[in-house]
C-alpha cells in the first residue's frame, strides 16, 4: 500500500475532515471541536495525511501559552486515523510533521491529554507539569503527557491557556 501524504489542511478539506472523526471515534463526538477549531480564530496547525484523493488522517495543534510567562507551546489533539488505515504508522507521521513544524518555531513543548501506550511512542512522557486549563480526574494524570522540543530545555511550569474551544470543561472530565 502507498505511504500516505502529509500536507497541510485545506478549507476545502473540511467536510472530509469531520466525516472522518465518528467513523475513528464511533463513541466519542469530536467534531464540535474540530469545527470550532478549523473555522475559528485560532492559531493552529491543521494536517492531513492523504492516499490518493482521500483523506485517511488528520491532526490539529493548537498554539497555547504558559499564563504566567507568554511562552510558547503546542496541544496536540484530536488526532484521528481512518479505521481501514490505522496500525500503519500514519497517526505517528501526522505527529512527527507536528512536532517538527513546533520544534521549527522554536516552542519547547507539545501537550497532549491522551492515551499513554499510544503516545508514549511517538515520544511523549506522562505527567506534564503545565497544569491543564480544567481539573483533571485523578485517574487521567498519566494521560496529561509532553514532550519537550528543545534538547536541554527544563519542563515548563504554571497554568496552561488555550483558546476558546478547549475551554469547555467536558474537555478534561471524564
Amino acid at each position: 500500500m502507498a505511504e500516505p501524504t502529509i500536507r497541510a489542511a485545506l478549507p476545502s478539506d473540511l467536510a472530509d475532515i469531520l466525516d472522518l472523526y465518528p467513523k475513528a471515534f464511533p463513541d466519542e463526538d469530536l467534531v464540535p471541536l474540530v469545527r470550532e477549531l478549523l473555522e475559528g480564530e485560532v492559531d493552529l496547525l491543521s494536517l492531513v495525511a492523504t492516499r490518493g484523493e482521500a483523506i485517511v488522517g488528520h491532526v490539529i495543534f493548537t498554539a497555547c501559552k504558559v499564563e504566567e510567562t507568554g511562552e510558547p507551546v503546542a496541544l496536540l489533539g484530536p488526532l484521528c486515523v481512518s479505521p481501514d488505515c490505522q496500525r500503519q504508522g500514519i497517526g505517528s507521521r501526522l505527529i512527527a510533521a507536528g512536532v517538527a513544524e513546533f520544534a521549527r518555531r522554536e516552542v519547547r513543548e507539545v501537550l497532549v491529554l491522551g492515551d499513554p501506550a499510544y503516545y508514549s511512542r511517538a515520544g511523549f512522557k506522562p505527567r506534564a507539569a503545565l497544569k491543564t486549563p480544567c481539573p483533571i480526574p485523578r485517574e487521567w494524570a498519566e494521560a496529561w503527557q509532553t514532550m519537550p522540543l528543545q534538547p536541554g530545555s527544563q519542563p515548563l511550569t504554571g497554568q496552561l491557556w488555550v483558546p476558546g474551544p478547549w475551554q469547555a470543561k467536558a474537555l478534561w472530565s471524564a
